[in-house]
């Protein structure tokens, strides 16, 4: 057994950076953030040094506030040298937004996996004016309530392109397995899965630094959803075996910097509790699901709080995701309803 006190998360800086400043994690670290207009307001993003240039983890949305404050910082806390490259996590759009721009504006290389730049870039090109047929089937598969169903039937989608620049053709590919040269470390990059596919992670063979992203964050939990893109998908099973694997590499010493919120120590600790929170809430819905029930209705059991409206959309797809893992398990049989919900029931 360790020392309560070594499996402790601790939380070394305790006040972000403010907007156009950076903190010193390390040498050659910079820790940024910029903000977002939702109610995890803020994306953590980081430069490393390369002594011609910098390059540069996750972007930010694509926005006039975005790009001045990314100019800002350039002239900076940057001093006036390039970004040379941008590595970025994953293709959600607080983390691809601005890849395209620094490719374009500023020639920098973009360095993600393979699936996130396919996602990132068909998601850029699929604008669409209102929901597509596929959507609204899956929306009312999952037991969308009828009220917020027929709300977003008459108004736009959120779209990717109005958050992510356009992205040209062209990238570098990273994968599991490859070393990375960045800031005078090497970085072994190790890829999990769930909260998005083929999402990067990077772990210094040098120090004590793990770059993140949404794949390991300190104090809430990476949502993991079902979208209509691929409506029988397990992204908790892809979210369980990551989380596994990543916890043999975790020792006392790492400081991980996330996508959000704070940068933190206590890894292994954080690694065994984003494991048994899934399975405490599986359990819980297992148990809900005496009685047949739809995605939507499955909410008090998982997130053991009130969802507003402004939440409801990720709770929707993540309640959706954990009654898919029941049924793929064969811990829960489904059935239609009349209106193309599912009902689950457990096993």
């Amino acid at each position: 057994m360790m020392d309560g006190t070594v499996r402790a998360i601790r939380y070394p800086w305790e006040t972000p950076p403010a907007p156009g400043e950076a903190i010193e994690l390390a040498e050659g670290v910079l820790w940024m953030r910029l903000p977002l207009p939702m109610k995890l307001d803020h994306v953590n993003v980081y430069a490393l040094d390369d002594g011609d240039g910098w390059t540069v983890v996750d972007t930010g949305f694509a926005s006039r506030t975005s790009r001045e404050l990314w100019q800002g910082l350039m002239a900076g806390p940057l001093g006036g040298r390039p970004v040379r490259r941008v590595v970025v996590t994953h293709h959600h759009p607080d983390h691809m937004g601005l890849a395209g721009w620094f490719q374009t504006a500023h020639g920098a290389e973009l360095l993600t996996t393979r699936t996130a730049w396919l996602f990132a870039r068909m998601l850029q090109l699929d604008a669409q004016d209102r929901p597509t047929r596929e959507t609204l089937d899956y929306w009312r598969s999952a037991g969308m309530e009828p009220r917020i169903l027929e709300q977003r039937m008459a108004e736009r989608p959120f779209n990717f392109a109005d958050v992510v620049a356009p992205m040209p053709l062209g990238f570098t590919r990273i994968k599991q397995g490859d070393v990375l040269r960045i800031g005078g470390r090497d970085w072994d990059v190790h890829v999990g899965n769930g909260h998005a596919p083929e999402h990067a992670t990077l772990w210094s063979r040098d120090d004590h630094l793990v770059l993140a992203g949404d794949q390991i964050l300190p104090s809430i939990s990476s949502n993991l959803g079902v979208y209509a893109t691929e409506p029988e998908a397990d992204p908790v099973a892809d979210w369980l075996e990551s989380c596994e694997r990543l916890a043999t590499l975790a020792r006392p010493d790492h400081l991980v910097m996330g996508g959000h919120k704070l940068p933190f120590t206590g890894l292994e600790l954080r690694m065994a509790q984003l494991i048994e929170n899934h399975h405490g809430a599986l359990e819980r819905l297992h148990g809900h699901l005496a009685t047949p029930q739809t995605a939507g209705d499955c909410f008090p059991p998982l997130f053991k709080r009130r969802i507003g409206d402004a939440e409801y959309g990720l709770a929707l797809v993540e309640a959706m995701a954990h009654c898919l893992h029941l049924w793929h398990e064969g811990r829960a049989d489904r059935t239609r309803r009349d209106d193309g919900a599912w009902l689950f029931q457990a096993v």
